[in-house]
């Protein structure tokens, strides 16, 4: 397949993907409550993903202990890990560069997207390959990489789905678990030449795979994401199901890995526990097909390997979560996407209503640090509190309390002595704080409280119909005949 047809078929164009704004978020929830098919399939896939992990984890009363000192153990690893986190990455980049690897740092998107761009430059590629990854998802590697005529071309089949949609994916594990057969019928129809129209899941697969397979020969450079990178080893630790990311990984001259500065463990024992919490978390799975264990390019009489690799450690706001104590257990998450399939909110309104990369309670409270709270300021309220999230976190992150927590700073200015975060306070209406205020003032002094509750009972006729978001979705209030003190 030449150059032009795998532009075809990958669907690559430099045209605005058809993203949704975190902005407009209330406005698409409404839109994908509203759609019945979307509710019924979410609501199916978020079944099947529950009794899937309940089998390891929550099936029987024996399992939850096991599932408990689990999840300790992987708590603790996370927290030490992070506790060290630029000694194990200054030890990582070492190692990495001994074994001939280079290592790259980005603080932002934009200059992640100018290495891979300056990388494609040096070995004159036209194109890329990629394994799944959500870091490259984060950055916009696709449509940043098209603007200067490369094209990158996912291989992990959920991802290549999406790509020819130009979606978000919409599930961190499972990018499109939105999309029906009939759906990717017509994608495949439209968007890959000579291809007919069929519903036969396996038909749809091989089609998939036929327009892969060449790809990974041609690309000049393979591209993939990190689940675990050991500092002691200097070792980066790939896991996925099809092959795919083994494929980007040792076949192009060139692999560049990118990932989050947090993905670093000290030791490699470390990775032992966190993988089987993320198996079993993600898609129930003991184990995954393949676990990729990669500490360099090919070697002298190796059979395989790139001939050059890179690493790409990026910020992107996440130094932002680790300053800060109380939100630094937010970088804890290894991206099994367990918080999403139980949480009622994210099954009822799938990931793309978000308008972020990542969706679901792990979204909403990484989002305002990659984003900033300004266009995030509503995804903290996306939670009904219900702590079915924390439940089955198999790394014990408190996400009510950092949702908590990132709503007050959606509306309050930070503490004297303590750093703001990006946007805060961006969610500020003076109104509700002018009433709270009148509401403090009034509490402070007894005697003109009981007269102004006296007028309110006898002229609660005067209530207000309309409330704020109070009266969207509730009964307005209104003070009742008589107060309690005034019944006693």
């Amino acid at each position: 397949m030449n150059q032009s047809t795998a532009s075809a078929a990958a669907g690559a164009t430099v045209a605005p993907l058809h993203f949704v704004d975190p902005r407009h978020f209330k406005a698409n929830t409404q839109e994908a409550v509203d759609d019945a098919h979307l509710r019924r399939s979410f609501r199916s896939a978020m079944d099947f993903l529950q009794t899937k992990r309940a089998a390891h984890f929550g099936g029987t009363s024996a399992q939850l202990p096991h599932f408990e000192a689990l999840r300790g153990v992987g708590e603790a690893v996370r927290q030490y890990s992070l506790s060290k986190l630029p000694d194990l990455l200054e030890q990582l980049e070492a190692q990495l560069t001994e074994r001939g690897v280079q290592v790259h740092w980005a603080a932002t998107p934009a200059d992640a997207n100018a290495i891979f761009l300056a990388l494609a430059r040096e070995h004159g590629a036209t194109g890329m390959i990629k394994g799944k990854s959500m870091v490259s998802e984060e950055i916009e590697l696709n449509h940043r990489m098209a603007e200067h005529g490369i094209d990158c071309l996912e291989s992990d089949m959920g991802e290549y789905i999406v790509q020819l949609a130009d979606e978000r994916p919409s599930h961190i594990i499972m990018p499109a678990i939105h999309k029906t057969k009939q759906q990717i019928a017509e994608l495949f129809a439209q968007h890959i030449p000579d291809t007919p129209y069929t519903e036969d899941v396996d038909a749809l697969i091989a089609i998939g795979r036929k327009v892969l397979r060449n790809q990974f020969r041609d690309a000049a450079i393979g591209v993939s994401g990190v689940n675990f990178m050991v500092a002691e080893t200097g070792t980066l630790v790939l896991v996925e199901n099809e092959g795919n990311g083994r494929m980007c990984t040792t076949v192009p001259k060139v692999h560049i890995a990118i990932t989050g500065i947090e993905k670093v463990v000290e030791r490699f024992e470390h990775v032992l526990p966190l993988f089987g919490l993320l198996t079993r978390s993600a898609t129930g799975q003991a184990v995954t097909t393949y676990l990729n264990v990669i500490s360099g390019p090919r070697r002298p009489g190796e059979l395989d390997g790139p001939e050059q690799m890179h690493l790409i450690l990026l910020d992107n706001g996440r130094s932002q979560a680790y300053r800060d104590a109380d939100f630094r257990p937010t970088l804890q998450c290894i991206r099994c996407g367990a918080c999403m399939n139980h949480c009622p909110v994210y099954a009822r309104i799938g990931g793309l209503a978000y308008g972020t990369t990542y969706p679901g309670p792990i979204g909403s409270i990484i989002s305002p640090h990659l984003l900033g709270l300004e266009p995030t300021q509503d995804l903290p309220t996306a939670s009904s509190l219900c702590g079915a999230c924390a439940e089955v976190c198999p790394v014990g992150i408190p996400i009510p309390e950092l949702l908590m927590q990132l709503r007050h700073a959606a509306k309050h200015d930070a503490a004297p002595g303590r750093a703001p975060l990006g946007g805060q306070a961006s969610a500020k209406d003076w109104r509700e704080a002018l009433a709270w205020k009148a509401w403090a003032w009034l509490n402070e002094r007894p005697a003109l409280y009981r007269v102004a509750m006296r007028i309110g009972h006898r002229l609660r006729w005067l209530t207000p119909h309309w409330q704020g978001g109070w009266t969207a979705h509730r009964t307005p209030m209104r003070l009742a005949p008589r107060g309690l003190r005034e019944r006693l």
